[in-house]
């Protein structure tokens, strides 16, 4: 099996394409290197480019005939980001993943998992868990962006020959157990990655928000190891057709650990892994921030015959060995 990824130079992409190596699976990149890594591409059939280049997606389809499908990972992701600059995530998420499709649709690919996010829902009751039909609320430009998507998906999924899963992801922590690539940014803008900062320089971790009507105020996630999305990720491929057969046209499947874990019992778990524990300072929401989710879907399990192996503690650890190399297994340093 020959997989398409596109943003596959990126921290999930990379991450999926490693495993499909693993597996057997040749995945061919694409990334315009906006934020994913060329060093992330090494061994693997890389095009540098954008997803709207309609020619380069013509001479990929025509360079390797046997794609059977494509996972669209290419996105902008950082919710403050997207406040400040909601008509550049429009466009770079929305705009350029129609175009995208399009291309596919020429090239006759009739296979997509989408990279979709859990921020798109509006937690049921008070428990803040979230299954596949549970009501969308998007509060972020970020978030919009991916629902939007969804929803232009399915229109299209409905009368165009291409069949679309999206995979709707909770919080990735962690990175390849082998090392082979984790975050590429040396300073990551969610929980876990800001902790990771705090430590390394000495100072206590600020936790963005304190309000929230959740059990101790700070925001609820539910952290999944970034080798799990991956694992998820094969499984949606290799039983594409039977989740999606000829008679379907789109689906959902979240993909969480069905736990959620307050920001301060993060910090907790993070105190528990490293050497040296970290103290925290209550601040203000950022722009774009809620209260959080965590999925109490089994849907994942049902169709993929998947489930979460590594533990929040492993995410973390893996975070931090990552941290601790990143700069060797990358050529330079943001």
């Amino acid at each position: 099996m020959k997989v398409l990824i596109s943003g596959g130079a990126g921290y999930i992409g990379s991450t999926i394409a490693s495993a499909c190596l693993d597996a057997g699976i040749t995945p061919v990149i694409l990334d315009n290197l906006v934020t994913g890594r060329r060093e992330f591409t090494t061994g693997r059939a890389f095009y540098p480019g954008d997803i709207t280049d309609a020619a380069l997606v013509d001479q990929i389809f025509a360079d390797h005939t046997d794609i059977t499908a494509v996972v669209h990972c290419a996105a902008l992701i950082v919710v403050p980001d997207s406040v400040a600059d909601p008509i550049g995530y429009y466009r770079a998420n929305v705009t350029k993943s129609l175009e995208f499709v399009g291309h596919l649709l020429r090239n006759g690919c009739g296979r997509m998992i989408f990279s979709s996010s859990a921020s798109i829902y509006r937690p049921d009751g008070d428990d803040f868990t979230v299954d596949e039909d549970s009501p969308l609320a998007p509060q972020s430009p970020y978030a919009r962006t991916k629902a939007v998507c969804e929803g232009m998906f399915a229109d299209i999924a409905a009368t165009q020959p291409i069949r679309i899963l999206s995979l709707r992801y909770f919080n990735p922590i962690g990175a390849d157990p082998k090392m082979r690539t984790g975050l590429q940014l040396a300073r990551p803008s969610h929980a876990l990655g800001k902790m990771i900062e705090a430590w390394e320089d000495r100072r206590p971790f600020a936790i963005t928000g304190t309000g929230w009507p959740t059990r101790d105020g700070s925001g609820i996630r539910d952290y999944i190891h970034v080798q799990d999305l991956a694992a998820a990720h094969l499984a949606a491929l290799t039983r594409f057709d039977a989740l999606l057969p000829e008679s379907a046209s789109s689906t959902a499947i979240n993909l969480g650990t069905g736990t959620g874990v307050t920001v301060r019992e993060l910090l907790a778990a993070f105190n528990e892994v490293v050497d040296t524990p970290i103290t925290a300072v209550d601040t203000e929401p950022r722009p774009g921030d809620v209260a959080g989710a965590y999925t109490r879907s089994v849907r994942a399990t049902r169709l993929l015959d998947w489930a979460p192996r590594y533990s929040l503690a492993e995410g973390i650890a893996h975070s931090l060995e990552w941290a601790a190399q990143r700069d060797q297994v990358l050529s330079a340093t943001d």
